[in-house]
């Protein structure tokens, strides 16, 4: 898929600078050329005679390169590539073209590209989290910068949480879908999946029966024509695609807030299987066994994601998609949810213990839309993914 693809690859300075060079090399595996770009600080990190071998190219490093700056060089540089690579992407670096300055080579090409930029971000928890760098992301974001990653694990700092770039093969897969020439080429799509857990102290919460196999069947098949995907999961039992960005979160309020934010979109499939309802007063502590007393729990409603983006007024996707898991009248009950919810097709299945479905590695689906039920045979959830995407590219060409 690579084959012919040429990647400008910019290097800042990170620890994670080291997976860069592994990078470079499934790159050029994969038939990519690859033209390296280290900033000053990447270079404390790795040398660039390490990179410049790797890539078989000279590496760029000076905005005032009297070699190439006599024909303005770094202008050329960001328009002859067909995918600008941030990896690392700093706080540093990601703050200065949110703020749109350009003051070194990596920058200054930033922002003279008119080819599209994947940012692979990697620094401390801390520093990801903070609200600055997630502003800045966010800003990004809406200007049409992809992301894959950061992932969640150890840090050199000796820290644990979000904010180590993600692996070279993840970010591979993520090139691979910003180049896919499909014909879901240059549609955003909104995928949930997984269940969602609702806390009822420290230990306990309220879940659904869902693995988030079909969901994350479904973000591989849109990414596989050339979406940009946009993966919202609850905590499943299945790792997410990649090529996808991912977005995990826990409870249906963040399910809803994370949804909100990935939008505008051009689609919306919403594949996980929320909690209807929560606790009202989560415990903040275990909540002990009484001998001869049961606790009292009182609930309250989730919001309705689905009726939420459905119904929405302004920026509403082109297509939304739900999910409805049913035990009996099937096409019945999804027909009713689809008029009561507003979305445009339900996607429902039996999910009653006989059937095997639940949690199983097969499906077998009835699409609802305005036009009535078209019954599926039973195959597997990759192949309803598959015939589910062709579906979805077709309705948004």
């Amino acid at each position: 898929m690579l084959s012919g693809k040429s990647i400008l690859l910019i290097i800042s300075g990170g620890i994670a600078a080291y997976k860069s060079l592994d990078l470079i090399r499934r790159l050029r595996e994969r038939g990519a050329s690859v033209v390296p770009v280290m900033t000053g600080s990447a270079s404390e990190f790795v040398t660039p005679m390490s990179v410049s071998a790797l890539a078989g190219e000279k590496v760029h490093t000076d905005l005032f390169d009297l070699g190439t700056e006599a024909e303005m060089g770094h202008i050329q540089l960001s328009r002859v590539a067909d995918l600008v690579v941030v990896a690392p992407a700093t706080a540093d670096l990601i703050g200065k073209v949110a703020g749109g300055l350009a003051n070194d080579l990596a920058s200054t090409l930033l922002m003279a590209t008119d080819t599209d930029v994947l940012m692979a971000p990697a620094m401390n928890v801390r520093m990801w989290e903070h609200p600055s760098v997630q502003r800045n992301v966010a800003l990004l974001k809406g200007d049409g910068i992809a992301f894959v990653g950061p992932n969640e694990g150890d840090m050199a700092c000796g820290e644990f949480g979000p904010g180590r770039m993600a692996e070279p093969m993840e970010i591979v897969a993520a090139i691979e879908a910003k180049l896919a020439d499909g014909p879901l080429k240059g549609k955003r799509v909104v995928v949930t999946s997984g269940p969602t857990h609702e806390p009822i102290d420290p230990v306990r919460y309220i879940a659904n029966r869902s693995s988030g196999a079909q969901g994350t069947a479904i973000a591989r098949a849109l990414a596989a024509l050339g979406a940009e995907v946009v993966f919202v999961t609850g905590p499943a039992d299945v790792a997410p695609p990649d090529g996808v960005e991912v977005v995990a979160v826990q409870s249906a309020r963040e399910m809803l807030e994370a949804v909100e934010a990935a939008l505008p979109a051009d689609a919306a499939v919403m594949a996980a299987a929320v909690a209807d309802w929560r606790v009202k007063s989560e415990s903040t502590s275990k909540i002990k066994k009484v001998k001869g007393a049961l606790p009292v729990l009182e609930f309250e409603e989730n919001p309705d994601i689905l009726a939420r983006v459905s119904q929405m007024s302004d920026g509403r996707p082109g297509l939304v998609v739900g999910f409805a898991a049913e035990t009996d009248d099937v096409v019945g009950n999804a027909t009713a949810k689809r008029e009561r919810k507003g979305c445009d097709w339900i996607v429902a299945n039996d999910v009653s213990p006989a059937t095997g479905i639940m949690g199983g590695t097969e499906n077998a689906v009835v699409v609802i839309t305005e036009g009535g039920a078209d019954v599926w045979p039973r195959m597997g959830k990759q192949a309803v993914a598959d015939k589910l995407a062709e579906r979805i590219a077709a309705a948004l060409l």
